[in-house]
């Protein structure tokens, strides 16, 4: 979490956000819903309303900051491994989808409650406002990387919507894993692989700029003609 502020409970223990954090996602993983509200939470957290308010603004705010720390924990993780800069730019994806799946399996439990409503290729809820611009600030990254390096194709007007298409295919992938339930999530891994890999041979220099060129050509022969 970016603050570190620190607040204490009634019995004189710090709290912090993290410990809020953490407890409004025990009380989901119990109950199978957000407490009834902030007042509830607060009692049994031992904190006054007002400490909970200098931490978070609301309930929305905290699932933000969730969804937001899967995604720089996938990343924290990847950059801790001296050898991750040294991948390609499709390698780099596909090893920050694995070790988001990791991240996800580790709080699928919670991510079925708060997402049990949500068709995530549809509607981007709230919830994920904050996990979008960290993922598509990486993909940003990435891509900006991938085209210095001549695996992603320069295409005029197209290589700029490249981080929202991904967010499309995240999206996909969201809605897959929460369906999967083949052992050890196979199907998912699959999916991460097969999915990337198609990507990438579309986003980089190949068929598409073949074909790109071919109607150039017969476009400039027959205005020439």
């Amino acid at each position: 979490m970016e603050s570190t502020k620190s607040t204490r409970k009634k019995s004189g223990k710090a709290v912090d956000d993290k410990a809020i954090l953490e407890a409004y996602k025990k009380h989901i993983l119990i109950h199978g819903e957000p407490p009834a509200s902030v007042y509830k939470f607060c009692l049994d957290l031992e904190i006054s309303e007002d400490l909970f308010y200098n931490h978070f603004g609301s309930f929305e705010i905290i699932d933000r900051a969730v969804w937001k720390d899967f995604v720089t924990t996938t990343l924290d993780r990847l950059h801790a491994d001296a050898a991750f800069s040294d991948f390609s730019a499709r390698e780099k994806l596909l090893t920050f989808y694995f070790a988001l799946a990791e991240v996800l399996k580790a709080n699928r439990s919670y991510i079925l409650v708060v997402s049990k409503d949500q068709k995530f290729p549809e509607v981007s809820p709230a919830y994920l406002k904050d996990f979008k611009h960290a993922f598509e600030a990486f993909i940003e990254q990435l891509v900006h990387e991938g085209m210095g390096k001549e695996e992603i194709a320069k295409r005029p007007f197209v290589d700029k919507r490249y981080p929202s298409l991904f967010w499309v295919h995240m999206g996909f992938f969201l809605l897959f894993w929460k369906k999967d339930t083949s052992k050890g999530f196979e199907k998912t891994d699959a999916f991460i692989e097969k999915s990337i890999n198609l990507a990438f041979d579309l986003i980089g220099k190949g068929a598409i700029d073949s074909a790109i060129d071919l109607l150039k050509f017969l476009y400039q022969a027959r205005a020439n003609s």
